[in-house]
């Protein structure tokens, strides 16, 4: 009995020393696969983004380049170079064939999209960047002050760009879009909507006539038309999603979904300019410009997710952002201080949005994207043209203003990308859209230089033809002194309450807004030039005076200080002192 037991208890020890070992060996084992599972991901981790530095690289030297080259030698705006180059450089060009070691395919497709997520993800941020300082930007003042006409400009070449980019999608035959309501058909009708008048603005400085009748309106209408078409983008937006999600959109959805939108985008606008100079102010407290800006530019970011969490699109709340501190005595700092960030990003959108070209879905929609783009320009010319004409401009007038509004830009390749990777629109419908957005921005400028040649815009029962504007410029030594009292200048408009407007222009380009003034600065190397309505040209003549009352002054003190020779000569004996 007692043999029969010690057998069982060296049986039980032997069978638990087995379990204890098992479980200890398969500890081991899920530690060495954790570790290995670990060591795997980290290694994923770390070339994802040696790959992701490498195409930044690369699309940064090339898109700058590209940007510089059609500026300087094809005098055509630089976001077309950027775009060309995003083209070459993208997936479906040669970027989809250099194979690098240990890396592979610079440029390769990610789940049948042109860009990595990473990548889609910095275009993603310059995007609502551009649209956070479009919204900083906009001229308040013009806005109101020219609500009438820019509203009815404004509004007529939405309607037409809209109504026409729409029904071109659903007309053409083969393209699998038989609706109006199709939510790739309502894509192409707010693609087709966007004016970048930076490009149009851009023209008038160096024709100097940002002050007349027509320049002021396009700025105006350019406006209001970027107004209306955020909030288009909105209620599309919402009628996309409920269709994408088997949904049936009726008008009474319809309605509930711009109220939403239209809801959405006046009320926190509102809020924004009625709680701006509080929030500012708090901000204020810290004393640094660096946190002051980097607090607003999250500000920013908070209210494009917010505005992304509501249905629309995140451009929506970053333009609010902007807009809601475009009045404020920080716009100008928020402006300065993120032109460095601005001039890296932005061209990295540019260059992705060129690189989601596929060339190949293009050839069957080249003919379609043509008559797509011909429709492009004679809804922007008519629908903005005719509310001109009976506001009081003559024939002439009226086409100055509609090819002012015709140039797309930034917003419309936004729009595009938003498009594309939300699934709305295909490969080939993007690639459409591009090609508006190529010929209508290459079209605008030599069109409208040539239309500003001959007489007034203006019907003759007005006045006699218009308001004549005054041309003064005035000549100093050197660019650099030109610079100084431009900026000495522009800091006296803004203590007399003067909205200046920089312009991102070759030429340091300013307009400045208050009430019913209104006049434009150009700096032309050693010259200050003042384009300034008869009517007004006291008020930049007495401003201007007292700036170069003071900058005598200056240069009187100057004479009180110690010989700048003796100057250098005690800097020069410090030196080996």
């Amino acid at each position: 009995m007692q043999e029969a037991a010690h057998v069982a208890t060296n049986a039980v020890h032997h069978v638990g020393g087995d379990v204890v070992h098992a479980v200890a060996a398969a500890a081991h084992n899920v530690h060495e696969a954790v570790v290995h599972q670990a060591e795997a991901s980290s290694h994923s981790i770390t070339h994802m983004m040696m790959h992701l530095i490498i195409q930044l690289a690369v699309i940064i030297v090339v898109a700058k380049i590209g940007g510089y080259l059609f500026q300087r030698f094809l005098k055509m705006p630089s976001v077309l170079g950027e775009l060309a180059s995003g083209m070459l450089i993208g997936p479906y060009a040669l970027g989809g064939m250099i194979d690098i070691p240990n890396l592979g395919i610079l440029f390769a497709e990610s789940h049948g999209f042109a860009a990595t997520p990473q990548l889609y993800g910095i275009a993603t941020l310059a995007s609502i960047i551009l649209l956070f300082l479009a919204g900083l930007e906009t001229d308040l003042a013009a806005f109101i002050r020219y609500s009438v006409v820019g509203s009815f400009v404004g509004l007529g070449g939405l309607f037409a760009a809209f109504v026409l980019g729409d029904l071109c999608a659903v007309f053409w035959p083969g393209n699998g879009i038989d609706s109006f309501m199709d939510p790739a058909a309502l894509f192409l009708g707010v693609i087709s909507v966007a004016t970048s008048v930076g490009i149009t603005a851009r023209i008038l400085a160096e024709k100097q006539k940002m002050a007349s009748p027509e320049g002021v309106t396009i700025l105006a209408g350019a406006v209001f038309d970027d107004v209306f078409g955020i909030v288009t983008l909105a209620i599309v937006m919402g009628m996309a999603k409920v269709s994408l999600g088997g949904g049936e959109v009726n008008w009474g959805e319809i309605g509930i979904i711009a109220a939403k939108a239209i809801g959405f985008f006046v009320v926190v606008t509102a809020l924004g300019l009625i709680f701006s100079r509080k929030i500012t102010a708090m901000i204020k407290k810290f004393k640094s410009t660096e946190i002051i800006v980097s607090i607003c530019f999250g500000l920013a970011l908070l209210l494009a997710g917010l505005a992304e969490m509501a249905g629309l699109a995140m451009i929506i709340g970053a333009y609010i952002m902007g807009l809601a501190l475009s009045r404020t005595d920080l716009a100008h700092e928020i402006e300065h201080h993120m032109e460095g960030v601005y001039n890296l990003l932005v061209p990295i959108f540019f260059c992705v949005m060129g690189m989601m070209v596929d060339f190949a879905a293009m050839k069957p929609v080249l003919i379609f994207g043509s008559v797509y783009s011909l429709l492009a320009i004679v809804s922007k010319v008519v629908g903005c043209g005719l509310p001109a004409y009976a506001m009081k401009f003559n024939l002439r007038g009226s086409l100055r203003i509609g090819l002012g509004m015709l140039p797309r830009g930034e917003v419309a390749l936004i729009v595009a990308g938003i498009g594309l990777a939300s699934g709305i629109i295909d490969q080939g419908i993007f690639g459409v859209s591009i090609m508006m957005t190529v010929v209508t921005t290459m079209l605008a400028p030599p069109l409208l230089v040539k239309s500003f040649e001959g007489g007034s815009g203006l019907r003759k029962e007005m006045d006699g033809g218009g308001e004549d504007v005054e041309v003064i410029e005035l000549a100093f030594p050197s660019r650099d002194i030109t610079e100084f009292l431009l900026n000495r200048f522009v800091r006296a408009l803004q203590a007399e309450e003067f909205f200046v407007h920089h312009l991102h222009t070759e030429q340091p380009t300013y307009r400045v807004l208050k009430d019913d003034i209104a006049f434009t600065l150009v700096q032309d190397g050693g010259k200050l030039i003042i384009n300034v309505p008869q009517a007004n040209q006291h008020v930049a003549r007495m401003i201007l005076l007292e700036e170069l009352l003071s900058l005598t002054d200056l240069l009187e003190s100057t004479k009180q200080m110690k010989d700048l020779d003796e100057m250098g000569s005690d800097l020069m004996s410090g030196l080996f002192a």
